[in-house]
């Protein structure tokens, strides 16, 4: 699914500014084809939009065809950011490399865009290259805590400022979750609805975490734990609670849940996963097992694919904390600006969390019919 549009900017007026600033000095004269060609812009919106600002007196026709400003355009020096992506295997992944993609050229800056993998090799080589390269700022999204400090190192020296995005970095601006409290978000749900349809009853618990991802991404566990105490003391007080490391990825979850309920018997589980990509993996293992109807798992992203499943009738996904991915690119980009315009940043910038389940998914996301089309989530390996 592609990035929102951003909801304070007028797209017209960014549009008229790169007209302007396609201009590199005052008294260059441009025909409509360079202006076309600098910009990207469609040939009819640019000679539209120099129709406008020559009304507006900012631009003047000096021929037949030629252009000219006739006003001084201060132009910020175009800035290249590089982007150290997690991997490129889960809908969230692509729903946030596509929001930042369309937030760098709203702001003209040129993106570097590199595959982190998932390997803590590939992210320190990564760092290495973005560094060689000489970027401005690098927006970091790596899984492994461990190469955090290696990967830090190497930026502060260098001298480049960096966003480390979900997994905190030590001297990186951090953003993205409210770990705790998603996951708070997350066991508050599960209390009411295991109330409402399974009668307060609940034989097992299962913790699906990202053991390498650190102690501030192991919050959104404690938090569903902490949040199924609150709601429901008495039941928990009893019942069994399983943490298993699904390292916040499809296949591993699925296998790591797969071999639990060979050896289980539990009756009624419920399942709180990392992310969306454990969700689904819970859900694969339990279908299989002909065990879904007495199962009920909340993942945490509400990515794409993980509202594509939860629209099928009897999945036993039945909710996601939403991250709304498709706003980071928006969020990230004008944290960067500001850390580049030396203004002063929090340390940490969280998004904002929305329990998202079948009852809600048309209101927060009314255009994934028409994003997915109507075959219900793509298959997952």
């Amino acid at each position: 699914m592609g990035p929102t549009r951003q909801p304070y900017i007028v797209q017209a007026v960014v549009s008229a500014s790169q007209v302007l600033t396609s201009f590199e000095t005052r008294g260059e004269v441009l025909r409509l084809r360079d202006i076309v060609e600098r910009t990207g812009l469609g040939k009819g919106l640019c000679f539209r939009l120099l129709h406008t600002l020559r009304h507006c007196g900012l631009v003047e026709k000096v021929d037949e065809t030629g252009y000219r400003l006739t006003a001084e355009v201060k132009r910020r020096r175009r800035f290249r950011i590089g982007y150290a992506a997690l991997d490129h295997d889960s809908s969230f992944q692509h729903a946030v490399q596509s929001s930042i993609e369309w937030a760098a050229r709203a702001e003209d800056i040129e993106l570097i865009v590199l595959d982190n993998r998932r390997s803590a090799k590939v992210a320190l080589r990564n760092a290495d290259y973005l560094i060689r390269e000489g970027v401005d700022l690098i927006v970091e999204f790596q899984v492994d805590e461990a190469v955090a400090s290696a990967i830090s190192a190497r930026y502060q020296e260098a001298g480049i400022p960096f966003i480390a995005v979900h997994v905190p970095h030590p001297g990186a601006t951090y953003y993205g979750a409210n770990n705790y409290q998603a996951g708070l978000l997350a066991g508050h749900y599960f209390g009411r609805w295991v109330k409402s349809r399974w009668n307060g009853q609940v034989d097992e618990v299962i913790l699906l975490d990202a053991q390498r991802a650190g102690p501030l991404v192991h919050g959104r566990m404690a938090g569903v734990l902490a949040g199924l105490k609150e709601t429901m003391r008495e039941t928990m007080a009893q019942c069994p609670v399983i943490t298993l490391d699904g390292d916040g990825v499809f296949k591993a979850s699925l296998e790591r849940v797969r071999r639990h309920l060979q050896q289980a018997r539990s009756k009624y589980v419920l399942v709180g996963a990392v992310n969306d990509s454990s969700a689904l993996g819970a859900a694969r293992a339990f279908q299989e097992a002909g065990r879904a109807s007495t199962c009920a798992i909340i993942g945490q992203n509400a990515e794409p694919d993980a509202r594509a499943e939860m629209r099928e009738p009897r999945t036993p996904l039945i909710g996601s904390v939403g991250y709304f991915p498709e706003r980071y690119g928006e969020g990230i980009m004008r944290l960067a600006l500001d850390i580049l315009a030396r203004r002063p940043t929090p340390p940490a910038v969280f998004v904002r969390h929305q329990m998202i389940t079948a009852s809600n998914l048309d209101h927060f996301y009314p255009n994934d019919a028409l994003m997915m089309g109507t075959a219900g989530p793509r298959p997952r390996a």
